[in-house]
């Protein structure tokens, strides 16, 4: 890490549920301080659209739009032009899609962003997913590198196209690091507090362990939203993230 200083995001919460009811609900028992950033994936936008982005918005959270595009390059422009509009603050791309890909989606992106009149949002390269393993990147994907040479090259491609960072393990933050600059991002899921179960994910660290590992941003799902308490285990997240104390 070279005793560079990383910037540090607070946590991002996956609002993974079924209804708008469920996600409105996390966002309002969510609006604490530091406020988290709230990532909506898949299930929630494909279910309910722009509607539940602007609905966080008009709280104050930033929102992660993880969506994971991954299409022909003319596809991923134009729909990346329509989330550029949206003024969100992070959003996702497949690295698997070629380095064409991701240019016409960071391309479509800031165009969305200009026509909105808006900052473009910070475009993440998934490099592997932290559900993969070795076994499953070579039995089933039949890649011949290791997962950590995988993660790398996704990762160099990603800085060298021009994206502001990836999605990773923390597993594998250290070896990004070593092929990639100081500024680009490394944002992780696959975090579990010391006392939560591992449900599918299995590259997972604990929050304190990213901060040590070098992350940037931890994205913190179930063990947040299905607590008995969201404050209370988000605020333990937090803590645990962005507590220095225990470096010094």
């Amino acid at each position: 890490m070279g005793g560079k200083i990383l910037k540090r995001f607070v946590p991002m919460v996956a609002i993974d549920v079924a209804t708008k009811q469920e996600a409105i609900d996390l966002f309002d028992k969510l609006m604490v301080k530091p406020q988290p950033i709230v990532k909506i994936g898949m299930e929630l936008y494909y279910g309910l659209g722009q509607v539940i982005v602007k609905e966080a918005k008009k709280r104050g959270f930033k929102v992660f739009l993880d969506l994971k595009l991954y299409d022909i390059p003319n596809t991923v422009h134009r729909a990346m032009v329509a989330i550029g509009r949206l003024g969100i603050d992070f959003t996702t791309i497949h690295a698997a899609g070629g380095s064409e890909m991701l240019i016409a989606g960071l391309a479509g992106l800031e165009e969305g962003a200009k026509e909105a009149g808006v900052e473009p949002a910070k475009l993440l390269a998934i490099t592997q997913l932290t559900s993969i393993d070795e076994k499953i990147l070579h039995e089933q994907q039949h890649v011949d590198l290791s997962l950590i040479e995988s993660v790398q090259s996704y990762a160099r491609l990603a800085e060298k196209v021009g994206l502001a960072g990836v999605v990773c393990s923390a597993h594998e933050i250290k070896a990004i690091r070593e092929v990639t600059g100081d500024d680009f991002l490394c944002v992780t899921p696959g975090i579990r507090p010391t006392h939560a179960i591992k449900d599918d994910q299995k590259r997972v660290v604990t929050p304190a362990q990213a901060r040590l590992d070098g992350s940037n941003a931890i994205v913190v799902g179930r063990p947040i939203t299905q607590s008995f308490d969201p404050v209370a285990a988000y605020q333990e997240v937090q803590k645990a993230f962005l507590n220095e104390e225990e470096e010094k």
